[in-house]
């Protein structure tokens, strides 16, 4: 089974409700999806992200090809914003068809865990009193990650 993948690095916003029906259309029977949305409090103003445009795109199309390598996907969707977001905007949208839901759903915590800790993005948070951090790597997003790890 080849997977249609659909992988977009972007600036600007994007509509989940679209993107699910591009997945809907192929046709199988079950379509998950997660939307990362940048959190507010402690003060935070903003978050932005840098990446370098070549290795975000090839590491996220790697990643979304291994999920199709792993369940049997009908499509992928990776959706990855950077730049300047403010808390409570959309960050990251990810999805997977297939013709069984079990499949869409393992295949979505597999894409959203591996993103999370593999796609080469750089978070520096701003705070209202105006000073700001990047920030490092959680231990929460390498064990989750960890967990599709093959033995």
């Amino acid at each position: 089974m080849s997977a249609a993948l659909h992988i977009d690095v972007r600036a600007g916003d994007f509509d989940p409700g679209a993107e699910l029906a591009r997945l809907e259309a192929l046709g199988g029977g079950g379509v998950a999806s997660f939307t990362g949305v940048v959190r507010g409090g402690n003060g935070l103003a903003a978050l932005e992200l840098e990446h370098h445009p070549a290795m975000t795109q090839a590491m996220m199309t790697r990643i979304a090809q291994e999920a199709a390598t792993r369940w049997p996907l009908l499509g992928v969707t990776a959706i990855h914003r950077h730049g300047r977001l403010l808390p409570g905007q959309r960050i990251v949208f990810v999805a997977a068809a297939s013709p069984h839901r079990a499949a869409a759903l393992e295949a979505t915590a597999f894409l959203i865990d591996w993103l999370k800790t593999r796609a080469p993005f750089w978070k520096k948070e701003h705070f209202a009193d105006g000073s700001s951090q990047w920030v490092d790597a959680r231990k929460e997003d390498d064990e989750a990650a960890a967990r599709w790890e093959k033995h």
